[in-house]
């Protein structure tokens, strides 16, 4: 608590400071509307913003922090859920000269008001849809000729890049996306705005990226003749384009040498004029970020191994033998450790795909294993750089140091392998994926003779859902898991994420059930821990205390829930992080390891 009470205190002193700094005026409403995205053209006469209609009466999620200075329990407010009523956020432009202001109409972008793929073939399906499209921007040119703007409809399936002629209101298509699933990919982010958009110097060159093709790729389009160009192309993603500042050359990363490599290439500018030239080696390690010196000469790259955090590099921009390490950050004891080097393998899922893992062999192989599922579901953790589960990389160590085998799967949702890849559980989280992790310890049963009964599976937020999809409706291929932070049902997580992958509780009410592990937990035949942070506002304790219920209900047994009354979706207490993972590895230890006590993966041996 004291500990806490500090750190408020220090916060809301650095916010006075910057109050003081650089005071900010206070929020404008407009007959109950909040004002938003307030821009000025270049050298004035017009104004935009969008007015932002926020529904009334809507509910939001609550925890309750029972840690507290008075010793008095407080509730704190968290996010609303999935398929809440939306906000209305309307597109204005303001003629300074003509002192006036209009609304602009984005029902005029073609197919704004198309029925989703899902919801077509149903009886009751309407001919049109209100998709509530919300614009981002507008993007000025840096002359202030021309204006840009981003759309996405509310059910993310369609975006559209459009001229804006402020002075009339009418908007001209220049690019539009549409996936049944929905819009995302490097670069595009999942709910509109903050992608990667931007002008070229010459004012009439509109820049952006698009999964057009099946990955993300570069595109420009001339805002006034209308004709689009594909600057790079192939089965490889895309990602940071930066544009010189005389708009000659683009550098950006890009997995083009291996999926499972990032590095920073350089091409022309200029429509056709040449390939790509790779400007870092691979086996100099991964390219997690890079920024070009402001003269063009020199890159900072921040790079790291799978078995070395990242550091700052330098390197001059066409040599790439300058490079140079600048920082050393693990300390000595640390790195005296011989780290492991997993190995990146690929095995072929039950549907023909190629499935990437990485694994850590043990020296003295226990016959047993640990698979790890990552979170987030959009998230590449199969790659030869630090990843982003640094301490799950170190407990994967110890793991292999006692004579485990480990793995971890970039499963279907995972980022870094294109469109297809990534919609792979639309409309059903859980199944392909699931079925993912079943592949993967046959093959372990293949190549290592391990067989289901000594295999764990485990992980955190989505891995932590998935764990449980796994030991629900797949029980005869694991002997036990740990599920952390877990969603355990997908109409209580929040409306960007869900919405986009199982549309709506109110219009797609089966993908939620099939995809929610709640409506599963009959399956459960396995040893079973599952551990929260009863302040995580991001997926809620409310979770796991329904589920909790549900299993006690079944009459399940052998499964265990821990709390932790301080801790929100990521930890931050140490001793949080140590009791988490002892309990895990105890878990594991008896259910898979050498503690086992004889159990198979249809056999339970009381309550824990």
């Amino acid at each position: 608590i004291r500990k806490q009470k500090r750190e408020d205190e220090r916060r809301e002193k650095a916010q006075r400071r910057d109050r003081q700094a650089d005071p900010s005026p206070p929020t404008f409403y407009a007959g109950g509307r909040s004002v938003q995205q307030l821009r000025l053209r270049p050298g004035g006469r017009y104004v935009t913003f969008t007015l932002y209609d926020s529904p009334d009466g809507r509910e939001r999620g609550q925890v309750i922090d029972y840690v507290t200075e008075s010793g008095y329990a407080r509730t704190r407010g968290a996010r609303a859920k999935v398929g809440r009523p939306g906000g209305v956020s309307q597109l204005y432009v303001q003629d300074l000269r003509r002192d006036t202001t209009y609304r602009v109409d984005l029902a005029q972008l073609p197919s704004s008001r198309d029925v989703p793929a899902s919801r077509r073939k149903r009886p009751d399906a309407p001919d049109s849809l209100d998709r509530s499209p919300r614009a981002y921007g507008p993007y000025w040119s840096g002359n202030g000729e021309h204006a840009v703007i981003d759309v996405r409809s509310r059910d993310n399936k369609d975006r559209w890049l459009a001229r804006l002629n402020p002075r009339t209101g009418d908007l001209t298509v220049l690019d539009r996306q549409h996936d049944d699933a929905w819009i995302a990919g490097p670069g595009i982010t999942w709910g509109g705005g903050s992608s990667e958009v931007g002008w070229y110097p010459d004012g009439e060159r509109f820049y952006f990226q698009s999964e057009e093709t099946g990955y993300s790729h570069l595109y420009a389009v001339n805002v006034e003749t209308g004709e689009k160009t594909q600057l790079t192309s192939g089965d490889f993603e895309v990602a940071d384009p930066r544009l010189s500042r005389d708009g000659a050359t683009w550098l950006f990363r890009s997995t083009r040498h291996s999926p499972h490599s990032w590095q920073v290439y350089r091409t022309p500018a200029d429509v056709g004029s040449g390939e790509a030239t790779r400007l870092t080696k691979p086996r100099g390690g991964n390219v997690d970020a890079f920024a070009p010196s402001p003269d063009g000469e020199r890159l900072a790259l921040l790079r790291s191994k799978k078995n070395r955090p990242p550091e700052v590099h330098l390197m001059a921009m066409q040599r790439a033998e300058s490079l140079r390490r600048v920082t050393h950050s693990p300390t000595e004891a640390w790195q005296r450790y011989d780290w492991r080097d997993p190995e990146v393998v690929h095995f072929e899922a039950s549907d023909g795909a190629q499935v990437p893992a990485q694994v850590y062999r043990p020296d003295d192989p226990n016959g047993a294993s640990v698979l790890f599922v990552h979170g987030a579901g959009y998230l590449q953790n199969v790659k030869r750089g630090w990843g982003h589960y640094f301490r799950e990389y170190m407990f994967h160590n110890l793991l292999a140091e006692r004579g485990y085998t480990v793995m971890n799967v970039d499963y279907r949702g995972s980022a870094g392998y294109g469109g297809d890849w990534r919609t792979a559980i639309y409309r059903h989280m859980g199944g392909r994926d699931v079925q993912d992790y079943v592949d993967a310890q046959r093959y372990l049963k293949r190549k290592y003779g391990i067989g289901p009964e000594r295999s764990f599976i485990y992980g955190g937020s989505y891995g932590g859902f998935l764990t449980l999809m796994a030991l629900f409706t797949e029980p005869e291929h694991f002997g036990g898991g740990a599920a952390l932070r877990a969603v355990t049902d997908w109409a209580h997580y929040n409306h960007t994420y869900t919405a986009n992958i199982l549309n709506t509780p109110q219009t797609d009410s089966l993908a939620y059930a099939r995809s929610s592990p709640i409506y599963h937990a009959e399956g459960l035949e396995d040893p079973l821990l599952i551990a929260h942070g009863v302040m995580d506002r991001n997926v809620l304790f409310q979770d796991v205390a329904r589920l909790a219920q549900r299993l006690i209900e079944l009459g399940k047994e052998d499964w265990e829930l821990a709390l932790y009354p301080v801790e929100g979706h990521g930890f931050e207490e140490p001793s949080s992080w140590t009791d988490e993972y002892r309990r895990i590895l105890e878990l594991i230890e008896e259910s898979v390891g050498p503690r086992r006590t004889g159990r198979t993966s249809v056999e339970s041996s009381g309550a824990r």
